[in-house]
């Protein structure tokens, strides 16, 4: 590496004289203690998302402590720095709507301050999209640290976990099986632990998939966040940082085609979050590589699932981790990946299979030949209500109800679900189809995880636990049921979901891959001439910007304007 361009005297202020620039900046880290050898060291940059909002990143200052030993032990000198930290829980009005921000939070400042390489530590769900997306524009060398999974608790002697058994309980308080009691009981032993949800969501279908796609250390994914291996793996990941900056191997040199495939190939293999999708499509789109639907559709015909854990099996992320973790799973489907694709220690994902598989008895990740479900876990469907296609997680929903006709039930809007869900007088039965619109990426805004339309009350109380439901929004990646989301075009553009009403017949053919609203083209022109869409676009700040330059749900729900890849600042080491 040119010395000129390496650690503090990367991207020097401009104040006209660079030797003062660097006189200045030497003057200032110096405050804090650093000396002369210290400051002529490669810098690793360490992006702090500790939060008091974020219990998912409550061990993120541990982990930064971790990963400076590791970056101080290979050579060069760590700083870290905060940027946004999202959870879930409680970012208004849904983390999906803030997850670019947070990605041009981290790309800005990694692209500002002088770094040779990153560490991006964190996790909770669109936190570890939004960093890649950022660290992908900003073309650093880089590597993911995941906080990882929370241990499970214990409800009256039964194991429970956030979040799929979140959704389950409060079904059965809603449902009047659950007293007041017991929620309250619930709510003391579903998060018993730091760290993110320890189901297949989001989170943890996101570190699997990052881990594939070389991005993060070999077993990096799913070690539990309040063990000694995450610390472990935390040191580590600093060693490798150092090692990548002495390399410039930045990851926007080596991903490809073949490895955001394989990702897929793992996030179908794993019954993951249907969010994925959409966080796959956004970081790829960082890299100019467009994910096709189809192809993911093509992909899932022969990936079964074979991972048993919640929402699609039984177990929980700590069993996976037992169980050997990622390398077990891609040993099993070894045969349907590209092993030549790169990792971010410049092995290829075949050699980094052999370096660290190893084999002893566990009922977590199944054969091929016992799956959990034997393909498509994940489907893409189409018709006259999804021009542009919407997903299903088959291995989720009700068998029954993946072939169906129902009357549509259609909410304009989450006040409008709010306000009538629950009305003994609305007009549903078990059959029909519940239809929520104006939650997509510009409706709601936001693209809200609302997806998971509540089985409205009368119906949960007579035993109802399904029903096929669809929307332009999406689903939790710990949640189930027949659902049907991410419809494109979503209704607040215009998209044909906007043009059912109430009584319509649906038909979903999961099988073929179809999704139709059985209304003659003559009425629905008819109601299309007639349509006034209720979406107001915001006036200034973020919320313009979003309104403004969000793409849709195939496209990764990122802004239009940060896709592809940025040629005006080529040179990283300025």
């Amino acid at each position: 590496m040119d010395k000129i361009k390496q650690g503090m005297r990367r991207r020097l202020t401009r104040y006209g004289d660079d030797e003062f620039a660097l006189f200045l900046r030497k003057s200032f880290i110096k405050g804090l203690g650093y000396g002369d050898a210290a400051l002529d060291k490669p810098v690793i940059g360490i992006i702090n998302t500790a939060s008091d909002f974020n219990s998912c990143h409550g061990n993120v200052d541990e982990l930064v402590q971790c990963a400076k030993a590791g970056v101080l032990a290979a050579g060069a000198l760590p700083l870290a720095f905060p940027t946004i930290s999202l959870h879930e829980s409680f970012a208004y009005p849904t983390s999906m709507y803030l997850r670019n921000l947070m990605a041009m939070d981290t790309e800005e400042m990694m692209k500002a301050l002088p770094l040779d390489g990153c560490i991006l530590i964190g996790g909770c769900d669109k936190t570890v999209p939004a960093q890649i997306m950022g660290a992908l524009s900003a073309r650093l060398p880089f590597v993911q640290l995941v906080s990882g999974p929370m241990l499970t608790g214990s409800f009256f002697g039964e194991r429970v976990g956030a979040c799929t058994d979140c959704r389950r309980l409060w079904a059965q308080y809603r449902a009047g099986d659950l007293d007041d009691a017991a929620i309250a009981e619930a709510n003391n032993q579903l998060v018993p632990t730091i760290g993110t949800c320890g189901v297949m969501g989001t989170a943890s279908t996101m570190a699997l998939i990052t881990e594939t796609l070389g991005l993060m250390l070999a077993g990096g994914a799913c070690a539990p966040a309040v063990s000694a291996d995450r610390r472990r793996i935390a040191e580590a990941t600093g060693h490798l940082a150092v090692d990548m900056a002495a390399r410039d191997f930045a990851p926007a040199g080596f991903l490809t085609m073949g490895s955001f495939e394989n990702a897929m190939r793992v996030l179908l293999a794993v019954g993951g979050s249907t969010n994925a999708i959409v966080h796959l499509a956004a970081m790829a789109g960082r890299m100019g590589i467009r994910l096709d639907l189809d192809r993911l559709d093509a992909l899932g015909r022969d990936t079964p699932v074979i991972v048993d854990l919640k929402p699609s099996g039984d177990g929980y992320m700590e069993d996976l981790h037992k169980a050997g973790g990622l390398v077990r799973i891609l040993h099993e489907i070894r045969d349907l990946l590209d092993e030549t694709a790169l990792t971010a220690t410049g092995e290829t994902l075949g050699a980094v299979i052999d370096r660290t598989y190893r084999h002893w008895p566990q009922n977590v990740v199944r054969p091929r030949h016992e799956p959990i479900f034997a393909a498509a876990g994940l489907a893409v469907v189409r018709g006259n209500l999804a021009p542009d296609g919407a997903v299903i997680k088959q291995s989720a929903a009700h068998p029954a109800l993946l072939q169906h006709t129902g009357r549509a039930v259609v909410f304009d809007g989450l006040g409008d679900l709010a306000e009538r869900i629950d009305r003994d007088d609305l007009d549903v039965v078990e059959s029909d189809i519940l239809v929520l619109r104006y939650i997509g990426p510009k409706g709601a805004p936001g693209m809200p995880e609302a997806g998971l339309i509540p089985i409205p009350k009368k119906l949960a109380r007579q035993g109802v636990k399904d029903m096929v439901r669809i929307s332009d929004g999406r689903m939790s990646g710990t949640a189930s049921g027949t659902i049907i989301l991410h419809v494109a075009p979503e209704a607040a553009i215009g998209g044909p979901l906007a043009l059912v009403e109430s009584g319509d017949r649906i038909c979903l053919d999961a099988a073929a891959r179809r999704l139709e609203l059985l209304v003659s083209d003559d009425e629905l022109a008819r109601r299309r001439a007639a349509l006034q869409l209720p979406v107001t676009a915001p006036s200034r700040g973020y919320g313009k910007l979003f309104h403004d330059h969000v793409v849709q749900a195939p496209g990764g729900v990122d802004f239009d304007f940060l896709q592809g890849v940025d040629t005006t600042d080529a040179d990283a080491g300025v």
